[in-house]
């Protein structure tokens, strides 16, 4: 195993699970084990502790002449349940066919330290960087960085940079190098509908009181046509439009048919607003997703009972030019007004973020795909994001400069979900890819 491996495989074994409160002592233990790996390169690195999880930042000793580069990344990572699924423990990483498995691998530990150890080889092949380095790891993306903007705001001036690059996307296809110049917003939602005090026999009291169960089903069919437009009164009034030339090169890039989303995924046919491809839909138009629901008994065999209460959750993304706090309150205003009658509800918003765009032909832009093209051989294809990061946006507003997402990923590495992988590949290439990106970005 290269060295470079090995100091993967160091920082997968960590648990930093950020969202889980019994795992804050795995999470600060592995941002201490980045602190030290960067102050062993030769950066000036140091620890920054937040209301929940650290902060590590490093950075080279800056000159006038040199532009400034940030490099983004988060360490934690998301909770592995359902754990029967893995076909390995999430946190004792191996490689089978060409891929590392582990929790992590793709999201977002083996892309952001491909760009560490790119550094690490350009110093110890160079003894300096072509550009001024700041590198800013977070604990807290996967619970919607809540105090990363604060921390921005507090340290403007040591952050200040003519340009971010981030490996947290993905590529369309394997072997096709993929510059992501947009990403979808967030908006997050939690329902709880309540009926009887407590849960009541589905024989002595069936039809004289409101089930939530079938009150919550009701309520999900409610944002949605059969075609899969959302209902939420004025959801789309300030979504953008695609741009022609958008819908001409997207309909020609390889891996992103309609078949191709269907092989990666496993679905029977597509499905989603119609008029759009998939592609389309993924990259560039809003959604409303149910990412879990439940009530009752959920055992085996059967418990006759009226459950008391019954939960969904929802994710909404979303497009430029929409607003999340407005959609929130859209949200709310829909679910009150659709509520079952003989039930309660409430309607609790959770995290969100805003969407970003940038002009992928910028000067920056430019100098992306051309390191793009050196690391893996081939001319890059230019995306929309699907997924959010919702601080690429705050780092425009707060620090003002754009942010460049060289997606490591591909379709099938199961992020977030069991059995999770990275392409061995993909972690060698986006070690070069670092290094050509720092070069193209200098001049």
């Amino acid at each position: 195993m290269t060295p470079q491996l090995e100091d993967l495989f160091s920082f997968l074994r960590f648990p930093s699970i950020s969202t889980d409160s019994t795992h804050a002592p795995d999470v600060l233990a592995c941002a201490q084990w980045l602190v030290g790996k960067l102050a062993g390169m030769g950066l000036e690195a140091s620890l920054h502790e937040t209301a929940r999880h650290p902060i590590v930042l490093a950075r080279s000793i800056p000159q006038s002449d040199k532009k400034t580069v940030l490099i983004y990344g988060h360490y934690d990572v998301q909770p592995v349940d359902p754990l029967p699924l893995w076909h390995s423990p999430p946190f004792e990483p191996e490689i089978r066919d060409g891929k590392i498995w582990a929790r992590g691998t793709s999201d977002n530990k083996g892309q952001m330290l491909a760009h560490v150890l790119g550094v690490e080889q350009t110093l110890k092949e160079k003894g300096e960087l072509p550009v001024n380095l700041i590198f800013l790891f977070e604990g807290e993306e996967e619970i919607g960085s809540p105090n990363l903007a604060a921390f921005l705001q507090e340290n403007r001036e040591f952050l200040a940079c003519d340009i971010i690059a981030v490996s947290d996307t993905g590529m369309v296809a394997e072997g096709i190098p993929t510059l992501s110049y947009g990403l979808r917003g967030i908006t997050c939602a939690e329902v709880t509908l309540r009926g009887p005090k407590g849960d009541l026999h589905s024989g002595i009291y069936g039809g004289a009181v409101a089930n939530p169960a079938t009150a919550i089903a009701r309520l999900v069919n409610s944002l949605h046509d059969s075609e899969g437009k959302i209902l939420i009164e004025g959801f789309y009034n300030d979504v953008r439009p695609l741009e022609a030339w958008e819908r001409d090169m997207w309909s020609a890039i390889p891996g992103a048919a309609d078949e191709d989303f269907l092989r990666v995924t496993g679905s029977p046919a597509p499905f989603g607003e119609a008029g759009y491809s998939s592609a389309e839909r993924i990259w560039a138009r809003p959604t409303a997703e149910v990412n879990g629901i439940g009530a009752g008994y959920q055992g085996e065999g059967s418990k006759t009972v009226i459950p008391a209460q019954a939960f969904a959750k929802f994710s909404f993304r979303l497009v430029p030019d929409q607003d999340p706090r407005d959609i929130s309150e859209k949200i709310r205003a829909h679910f009150l007004a659709h509520c079952p009658a003989g039930v309660t509800c409430e309607v609790e918003i959770g995290h969100d973020g805003k969407p970003y765009i940038a002009d992928p032909h910028s000067p920056y832009g430019k100098a992306a795909q051309k390191a793009l093209k050196n690391a893996f051989g081939r001319d890059p294809v230019l995306i929309r994001e699907g997924g959010s990061i919702p601080i690429v946006q705050t780092f425009r507003e707060i620090l003002g400069c754009d942010t460049l997402l060289l997606g490591l990923a591909i379709p099938g590495c199961q992020i977030h979900a069991p059995n999770e992988n990275f392409p061995v590949a993909n972690f060698e290439a986006g070690i070069r890819l670092n290094q050509h990106l720092l070069a193209e970005l200098a001049n």
